[in-house]
């Protein structure tokens, strides 16, 4: 549904069903005119979000301590972007629309653009970001995307919401970047850490990454111990380590005791698990992906990209991804 501002502005609104009355009363009233943080909790846990990428800033238990990367520019200066309409890098950062060719950078256009708050109350904030003028000259297409963050308990909830305002399908792919600090783990230590991972069997990951993207021959194993992966500096050598084909669902980043320290769960095909090589970053990245980097190569339309999603005129993609702190 959308409804219109006394200056025609388009505000997106399909989360409504999952609103209070309350925040619904909001949504309608308030617009936004001074970018600021916005910020929910409750009596586990206090988020923070930025308008700007509609991105986390901060996740805080009740005693006050960070568990959300804080963007130190020397080793990263992100702390969970949103990744849309593009995964990942393209091959020759080209993208082709039937006859028409744009450029795009890494991980789509979404992260660095300013969205528009729609609703928010003490549990919940959604923000929207809908196509312009801008964004066509990347993306030739008409959408609206809507980000929501709800607490409930210890668990953060985000949810993606792509809607077709188009008249003809479109394609997508979405991610989220949410990036951890290490338990008790500072800028002086060695980079290490033990994830606990849904799947106890060898799993598959991609290698072998060419300019951003990646070589689909070649693969290689990863085995653990009953899940439990270890990790360190040259873990990451050839960057992230992508597993697909729906391998993975809950990826649990331990504290020394082994006990959970943060848990992220989600139904996508992909996840990224990624750190900065060569920079003993203190922090590791969960990434839930509907979609990978280009593979080597790769000159077809963006549409049949692999791992891409299509939407028909009118509707709608909807799924989320919690992250819960032990």
């Amino acid at each position: 549904m959308l409804i219109r501002n006394d200056n025609g502005m388009a505000i997106y609104y399909t989360f409504f069903y999952m609103l209070s009355n309350k925040m619904r009363i909001f949504a309608k009233t308030y617009f936004m005119t001074v970018q600021h943080m916005e910020t929910i909790q409750n009596e586990q846990l206090r988020v923070v979000v930025s308008p700007h990428g509609a991105e986390l800033q901060s996740i805080k238990n009740a005693k006050g301590h960070e568990y959300l990367w804080q963007a130190d520019p020397k080793y990263w200066g992100r702390h969970s972007p949103i990744l849309f309409p593009v995964v990942g890098t393209l091959w020759n950062g080209t993208a082709h629309f039937g006859n028409t060719d744009t450029h795009m950078g890494r991980h789509g256009f979404a992260r660095d653009m300013d969205f528009e708050l729609i609703a928010k109350g003490d549990e919940q904030v959604v923000f929207a970001l809908h196509d312009n003028e801008e964004t066509r000259t990347k993306y030739p297409c008409h959408f609206n995307l809507a980000v929501s963050y709800k607490l409930k308990g210890n668990t953060l909830k985000v949810t993606w919401h792509v809607e077709n305002t188009d008249d003809k399908p479109i394609a997508f792919q979405i991610g989220g970047h949410p990036a951890f600090n290490l338990p008790e783990v500072t800028a002086n230590d060695a980079m290490h850490g033990r994830l606990q991972l849904d799947n106890t069997a060898p799993i598959r990951r991609f290698i072998d990454h060419n300019s951003g993207c990646l070589d689909a021959s070649r693969h290689e194993t990863v085995d653990t111990e009953d899940g439990l992966l270890a990790f360190n500096e040259d873990t990451f050598k050839n960057d992230a380590l992508i597993f697909d084909h729906s391998q993975l669902h809950q990826v649990a980043l331990l504290n020394p005791d082994d006990t959970p320290a943060v848990v992220v769960s989600f139904k996508s095909p992909a996840v990224g698990i990624w750190s900065p090589y060569g920079k003993n970053a203190p922090f590791i990245c969960i990434e839930p992906w509907y979609g990978v980097t280009d593979l080597v190569d790769y000159d077809g339309n963006f549409a049949d990209r692999y791992l891409t999603n299509s939407l028909l005129p009118g509707s709608s993609f909807m799924s989320q991804y919690t992250i819960t702190l032990g």
